[in-house]
């Protein structure tokens, strides 16, 4: 894999004809997306200027999306997590869409994901590793019950507190997501360096790579073509073979 850039695109219809050859050139494309994927969609991401963490909360996202504090505050944890992680009304944009016919198209072996919305299952996606999670999957900590984020929504769920509890069990309703200081579901994880260390070519698109263990996972990739699909610079730019500083869901409209 080439060590620096070979080809800077800005433009979204050069980044789309840049894209349409790279798939028609590789056998085993990985896409692997963060939060800027959903942005088209109305989800806010997290450390752009608009993003969730330039927004003023009583506490920060960070602390808010902690482990401890969903512990220490459930309460205000899933008030701050019906209100800001959950968009029921979002809609897969033209970036889910193309994916999820790359991947029936037989050209796209997989995506790695970081966000937790399911928009790229919505849009079709069948072979989908979500680091994070998703909000989709509410699981009772006490008898292992699923519950949709309709549910969690509605508030159908919530004790006096406005605490989700099972009403099989009584147990405590903990979303399927990754919140900071928990680890990364192992089997999810041993999946996407699968896909990654098994792809000729990899598509990075809508995300800052600074979140680690995440952004670890893309060392593994081993084959010829590294593509950045980014408006903003990434930590590993200097590394990829295509870089492309556009709207993603315009550069994925071919």
């Amino acid at each position: 894999m080439a060590t620096s850039t070979s080809l800077a695109i800005t433009d979204s219809a050069a980044a789309q004809e840049a894209l349409r050859e790279l798939f028609a050139t590789h056998e085993r494309v990985v896409f692997f997306g963060g939060a800027g994927v959903s942005t088209a969609s109305g989800i806010p991401d997290f450390r752009s200027v608009d993003g969730l963490y330039h927004q003023h909360f009583a506490y920060p996202p960070e602390t808010m999306l902690s482990h401890t504090f969903f512990k220490t505050h459930t309460a205000e944890f899933f008030q701050f997590y019906r209100e800001r992680m959950i968009a029921l009304d979002a809609r897969p944009n033209r970036c889910h869409v193309k994916l999820a016919q790359l991947e029936r198209a037989g050209v796209l072996s997989a995506v790695v994901t970081q966000n937790i919305d399911g928009l790229h299952q919505a849009a079709g996606s069948r072979t989908v590793w979500e680091l994070h999670g998703s909000v989709h999957r509410n699981i009772c900590e006490r008898c292992g019950a699923v519950y949709p984020a309709e549910q969690m929504v509605s508030r159908e769920l919530e004790d006096a507190e406005g605490i989700p509890r099972c009403p099989k069990c009584g147990g405590l309703i903990k979303p399927d997501v990754v919140l900071y200081e928990e680890p990364l579901d192992q089997r999810v994880i041993e999946g996407a360096v699968r896909a990654i260390a098994a792809a000729d070519a990899l598509i990075i698109g809508g995300t800052s790579l600074v979140v680690y263990p995440a952004a670890g996972l893309t060392q593994y990739f081993k084959g010829d073509t590294l593509a950045i699909v980014n408006r903003d610079p990434t930590p590993q730019d200097k590394r990829a073979n295509l870089l492309i500083s556009c709207d993603i869901a315009a550069a994925f409209d071919f």
